[in-house]
């Protein structure tokens, strides 16, 4: 057991700064497993990925705490270097859908000890053009949502944050002409809303096809929503989102796939992982199989 190198990165102001009452007891339960730990509270944004990229081949196991965005950084830097070093994640974010995702504690200290006593998972992740994600590529409606909602309001709040942010919107809601290519075909059209993830949940709200994700088989569930042209069809796709076994609808494309092209006139802004992921004409989107192991 001796000899083993531990690297623990946490964002200290993640989910109102819960790491500060947990952080000895956290290091206590790596080092008791045998590792030698090196802590690093991450200083301002791209922190995490530059040191990840930078060390990770030097530890046998990355361990991050803070929200999807932290997450997000370390497994960035992990395909960056090329690094196989498993990871290992404490939630400390307001919302953490790819940590219910792995079934990973709450918990702080729960969420430590299966850092070092789970089992290894290989999980997907994806490539977005240049870029990486890890359970969420999105555009459209409620998407600018988690990136623009004050960080105050974010730790006052939690999850309701979300919701009053994104409530605002329904009255003038943008869409976009998109050329889409998937598994063979092509489909010409406006939406709203367009997401490509692997989750069972996404900012909070259950994946409307969450019976059927699994995170290590090479696909992505992808999800397209049309733009209604009367509150008749809007209330149909929202019903449809709330109780997906209430009706089957036309406005909402479903579909699973390894890899995705969608193209567009105007530049569309997305998001990745909750985090704002430029504005973008061509996006190419491709799923990693197994790229990252997570400890669960």
């Amino acid at each position: 057991m001796d000899g083993k190198k531990l690297y623990f990165l946490f964002n200290p102001t993640s989910g109102k700064g819960r790491i500060r009452e947990h952080l000895l007891e956290i290091v206590d339960i790596f080092t008791k497993a045998g590792y030698e730990v090196t802590v690093h509270p991450t200083q301002a944004q791209g922190d995490a990925q530059r040191l990840t990229e930078e060390l990770a081949d030097e530890y046998d196991l990355i361990v991050c705490s803070g929200g999807d965005g932290t997450l997000d950084e370390v497994v960035t830097g992990l395909i960056r270097s090329d690094s196989l070093t498993p990871v290992g994640y404490i939630p400390a974010g307001s919302t953490n859908d790819f940590a219910q995702s792995l079934q990973i504690p709450s918990n702080m200290v729960k969420a430590a000890e299966t850092v070092v006593n789970g089992r290894a998972f290989p999980c997907d992740v994806g490539a977005f053009n240049d870029d990486t994600f890890i359970y969420v590529a999105a555009f459209g409606l409620f998407t600018d949502v988690s990136y623009q909602t004050n960080q105050r309001l974010k730790n006052i709040f939690g999850h309701a944050a979300y919701v009053m942010e994104g409530a605002k919107r329904l009255y003038d809601i943008p869409s976009y002409y998109l050329e889409v290519e998937v598994n063979g075909e092509t489909i010409r059209d406006e939406f709203i809303y367009g997401m490509v993830s692997n989750s069972v949940s996404v900012g909070g709200v259950k994946n409307l096809m969450s019976q059927t994700v699994e995170l290590d088989d090479g696909l992505f569930e992808v999800m397209l929503i049309r733009m209604p042209q009367n509150p008749l069809q809007l209330n149909e796709i929202m019903t449809n989102l709330v109780m997906p076994k209430s009706c089957d609808t036309p406005y909402i494309f479903t579909c699973k796939t390894d890899h995705i092209e969608i193209r567009s006139e105007d530049a569309v802004p997305w998001t990745l992982d909750g985090e704002f992921g430029g504005e973008h004409k061509e996006v190419q989107i491709n799923n990693r199989c197994r790229r990252i192991t997570f400890m669960v």
